[in-house]
């Protein structure tokens, strides 16, 4: 008979997504991993499978979190522009923690089909919500008619890898924020 797992399997992943998020896959050991998640490394690879398929299960969970949390901000407010200034307020707000979503796809582009469909769904559901927003934006007359909204949705999640990586380049608080008044601004 099998003993029962000794670890809850999300908090093991929120353990990895960690580690993964400061030294990125190729810079990640097993016995780093092993530390991280207080876990053997044969429960390690019993639960996940190898170290690829632990990074994957990572990065799904890290992108499913942070697409719910752009949707939410995108959702508040009165106004279609407060859910649009809440998700870059966000972005900003949180950018000096290393973002696993950028520092995967900076890794291995679209290497890895594995990981490229990953990252291809989030950036569906992000892009479809921004979209949405944008419009109710333009219709309200917060947003530019002019725009299209496409267009406008991948300004922006390019204007948040942008803000990730000056943060992670050592941008201060008050230059991030500037980068995001002026994506606001960009859509106006």
């Amino acid at each position: 008979m099998a003993r029962p797992k000794a670890f809850v399997e999300e908090q093991a992943l929120d353990a990895a997504i960690d580690v993964f998020r400061e030294h990125g896959f190729e810079g990640t050991s097993a016995e780093m991993l092993v530390r991280a998640l207080r876990i053997g490394r044969q429960s390690l690879y019993d639960t996940f499978g190898d170290k690829w398929q632990l990074y994957l299960s990572s990065v799904r969970r890290y992108v499913g979190a942070e697409t719910r949390a752009h949707v939410l901000a995108l959702r508040s407010g009165q106004h279609a522009i407060d859910g649009i200034r809440a998700m870059i307020d966000r972005v900003v707000a949180d950018a000096a923690q290393s973002c696993l979503g950028v520092n995967s796809i900076c890794e291995f582009g679209r290497s890895r089909p594995d990981l490229a469909d990953i990252h291809d769904a989030a950036a569906r559901a992000i892009s479809a919500a921004i979209v949405m927003r944008v419009r109710e934006a333009q219709t309200e007359g917060d947003v530019a008619a002019e725009l299209d909204a496409k267009d406008a949705a991948r300004f922006l999640s390019a204007s948040f890898t942008g803000i990730r990586v000056a943060a992670r380049g050592g941008a201060t608080a008050r230059e991030l924020r500037a980068l995001g008044r002026l994506a606001l601004r960009a859509l106006q």
